[in-house]
């Protein structure tokens, strides 16, 4: 049985460093500058041997004026609605400010699980703040340093009470569902040979784990990340409005699509590295390109009014060499008048400038509306199988005969290049190795020509190939001949 903890309060109180020390490992963005975290960021705390969600939360800015700040906060409260166990904190050292206590009334309105944390609690100059706090009406407040790790103990046993009384309400709640099943009349199931794990009579229903796909949404300030993630999953889920560079934090986002769950990341935008001046953007910029790295397939977004920047295409080229899966969407297509047109030159603009990412899928949608969401998910399904593919070594080297054939290898230095055989060595991305005479004369020109020819002879377009060049035997091993 788990629960959700939510931790909230003022703006530079320490929620985050705490977050990120539940947490284990450094995911939220930390800074002394107030206001860093935006969004609410969830993931799995651990205290010892508990585990339960967590949520980070924007600081509480006392606003209703539809300004950035307003929408901060109503993520907040939406934070405080879905969470068992809120951690109001407050900074100890500071003492109670106007807005604690304000945020104290808006805590006591929701009827929650509401425990006073004074953070930054490791010197003696905590000790008037901590008393100072019992005027907020929570009780005692607990003593923490989220960034020393003091105070653990107490937390561990308000998680602890709340797991217990969410398992005891629960078991109550099973029971009664047990007693209502007893009132129905039993109903046959037909069993089928393709259900069943085993033989005779140990044989048991077959379990199909759930899949889950990891996707980044990667793209320029402004292009439509949020809105798009806010779409695909049906809430406001995200941080967005008209202003450029909202998102700092990169969101994952759980979202159920045919039967799939799909983790949707949401990424700080990633401009030129010559305009990202200000640390925190260069925090943003970097958590972003953290999350390509744990991605299986990125969806490159593109203003569809202003697409294919040189950013763009930086951005194109920074995924192809992570490796990873990619779609190339164009958002705001419903502010295209010509969109025949536009699409034609756009597809002619895609494959003159990504040829390393030849017939990569393009996707036209509208994030605002939700237009071709559908037709963006067919698009990651199939770039993913494709990222998967495995290709048998016998099919490779009579593949690898007739290029040959059709194309010999130049000879370097009067000498004839022999390519003796290729085989697989992983997918995710197709990966090949090579076997040569002299792999390191072999030009770069008929490597090209070589992945041009996996790509489409074997169908994988837009997805990274590598081919590694090595020197091999005469013999190839995977030859039948060879062996006898």
């Amino acid at each position: 049985m788990t629960v959700t903890v939510a931790i909230v309060g003022r703006p530079n109180v320490g929620k985050s460093t705490l977050f990120n020390r539940l947490v284990g490992r450094k995911i939220a963005l930390v800074d002394d500058t107030p206001g860093v975290t935006r969004d609410r960021r969830e993931a799995e705390g651990r205290i010892a041997d508990l585990t339960f969600r967590i949520l980070d939360t924007a600081g509480y800015e006392d606003v209703k004026d539809g300004s950035l700040e307003d929408r901060m906060r109503q993520q907040t409260e939406l934070a405080i609605g879905e969470a068992d166990v809120i951690l109001f904190m407050i900074d100890a050292r500071a003492g109670v400010v106007p807005l604690d206590q304000r945020f104290a009334q808006v805590l006591r309105k929701a009827g929650k699980d509401v425990h006073l944390v004074g953070n930054k609690a490791e010197s003696s100059a905590a000790e008037a703040g901590l008393v100072e706090a019992f005027k907020l009406g929570f009780g005692e407040p607990i003593a923490l340093s989220a960034e020393h790790g003091l105070g653990l103990s107490e937390l561990y046993s308000i998680v602890s009470a709340a797991i217990d009384k969410a398992a005891a309400a629960k078991a109550a709640s099973d029971a009664e569902a047990a007693a209502d099943l007893d009132l129905l009349p039993e109903v046959d199931v037909d069993i089928t040979p393709d259900m069943l794990e085993g033989e005779g009579d140990e044989a048991t229903l077959r379990w199909n784990p759930r899949r889950y796909l990891n996707v980044a949404i990667v793209g320029r300030p402004n292009a439509g990340k949020s809105t798009l993630v806010n779409r695909m999953v049906g809430e406001d889920r995200v941080l967005v409005g008209p202003e450029a560079g909202i998102t700092r934090d990169s969101i994952l986002v759980p979202w159920e699509w045919e039967g799939r769950t799909i983790n949707l990341v949401d990424t700080a935008g990633i401009r030129r590295r010559s305009r990202v001046t200000e640390k925190l953007e260069k925090l943003a910029v970097g958590d972003s390109l953290r999350s390509l790295q744990y991605a299986e397939v990125v969806v490159l977004l593109l203003d569809a009014t202003i697409p294919f920047e040189k950013q763009d295409l930086a951005l194109a080229d920074l995924v192809e060499r992570e490796g990873r899966a990619m779609v190339i969407a164009l958002n705001k297509w419903d502010l295209i008048e010509d969109k025949n047109a536009a699409l034609v030159a756009l597809r002619e603009a895609c494959e003159r400038l990504l040829p390393q990412l030849r017939g990569i899928p393009l996707v036209t949608l509208s994030g605002l509306t939700g237009r071709n969401i559908d037709k963006l998910m067919d698009a990651i399904f199939a770039v993913e199988r494709t990222w998967n593919s495995h290709i048998s070594t016998a099919r490779l080297n009579r593949w690898l005969a007739g290029m040959v054939e059709g194309h010999p290898p130049p000879a370097v230095s009067g000498r004839r290049l022999k390519l003796r055989y290729m085989t697989q060595a992983k997918t995710r991305p197709p990966s090949f190795i090579l076997f040569a005479s002299r792999p390191d004369a072999l030009p770069m020109s008929y490597q090209r020509y070589l992945v041009n020819g996996l790509r489409d002879t074997f169908d994988l377009p837009g997805t990274p190939i590598r081919l590694w060049v090595r020197a091999g035997s005469k013999s190839n091993p995977y030859d039948d001949k060879s062996k006898r």
